[in-house]
């Protein structure tokens, strides 16, 4: 009997890096997500509907908006077409790119693989050719977090993708990035899709506003969509509740970036009734992968303690940039 138990205890044995700050939860109504955690940071991955960060939260502020329709994913009410909102990852370029369910809103895997780290797979998508892995490795103790979306290519042949983010911020905040002076290709440095097909390259809107090398977006746009041309390799979001919300990536000035207007940063701001946050998107540059080759990029976010301005007050955008900056 002291045999079977003991044989018991070592089937059941728990890894060492188990109780590290990485388990599996249920989240809202998904099962078997993996949390990622040390003393003030909450990370929940969920490879349900694509391969998604569904929380990011530094002492209770969570930055991401999540759909509350997700709250029903798996029931009848459920409907159909599956939500995706909160931390969201894509690739590109939007306008060439063909549909990608599998990537999109299919079925992912998850998986511990360390202290505070996991990854997440997709299945092979025949449509673009490839495979999506995404890495996350959660600082001991710190709010950073280490986004590696890998490109793996299953086809036969060479294929084109870049990394796209499509994180959903809480609505609400104010934008900040910093600006390409010279040499720039842009003439204001950013652009806005008045629709689908409409370019305008000289953009003014009320909402958008150029304080020397820095813009801010501080209320919703008159257009929703901007593609922002951006050197410093950093972006930064505060949302109301006193949080910054940064994002840290590399930029390839020499390489080409495949979006229409070759920008490197997109904010979106979607119908505000039916999803109201905002969408943050690092862009990368076009990667040429061969037959069984692969192509990396990531993104390191931190959430740290930000006072949201009154009413008509500006911010220390020097000041936030020395925080912000890698």
């Amino acid at each position: 009997m002291r045999t079977m138990v003991s044989l018991l205890a070592a089937l059941f044995v728990t890894p060492s890096w188990a109780e590290d700050g990485a388990r599996l939860v249920k989240f809202l109504n998904y099962p078997d997500c993996v949390e990622l955690s040390n003393r003030e940071t909450v990370v929940v991955l969920g490879p349900h509907v694509g391969g998604r960060v569904l929380k990011y939260a530094w002492k209770g502020k969570d930055a991401l908006y999540l759909d509350p329709r997700e709250a029903t994913w798996g029931t009848p009410e459920a409907g159909e077409r599956p939500v995706a909102s909160a931390g969201r990852f894509d690739i590109g370029p939007e306008y060439i790119i063909p549909k990608h369910d599998i990537l999109w809103s299919g079925k992912w895997t998850a998986e511990v693989t360390g202290p505070r780290a996991a990854k997440m797979t997709s299945a092979e998508d025949p449509a673009t050719g490839v495979q999506l892995v995404r890495e996350f490795v959660l600082d001991a103790g710190t709010s950073h977090l280490k986004c590696t979306q890998i490109i793996r290519n299953i086809s036969g042949g060479t294929v084109r993708w870049c990394h796209w983010s499509r994180t959903f911020a809480v609505g609400g905040g104010i934008v900040v990035v910093p600006v390409a002076e010279e040499p720039r290709r842009l003439p204001h440095g950013w652009v806005m899709y008045h629709d689908r097909s409409m370019l305008d390259f000289r953009p003014e809107d009320p909402a958008v506003r150029r304080r020397g090398r820095f813009l801010e977006i501080v209320d919703r746009p008159k257009f929703s969509k901007l593609g922002i041309e951006a050197r410093a390799g950093w972006m930064a979001y505060l949302l109301p509740d006193d949080l910054m919300f940064v994002k840290r990536f590399p930029v390839f000035p020499e390489r080409s970036y495949s979006d229409i207007a070759a920008f490197n940063v997109s904010v979106w701001y979607p119908d505000q009734a039916r999803m109201p946050g905002v969408e943050l998107e690092p862009i990368g540059p076009e990667n040429e992968i061969a037959a069984g080759g692969a192509a990396s990029f990531t993104e390191d976010w931190l959430l740290l303690p930000q006072k949201f301005p009154a009413d008509g007050g500006e911010l220390d955008l020097e000041a936030i940039e020395r925080r912000a900056a890698p």
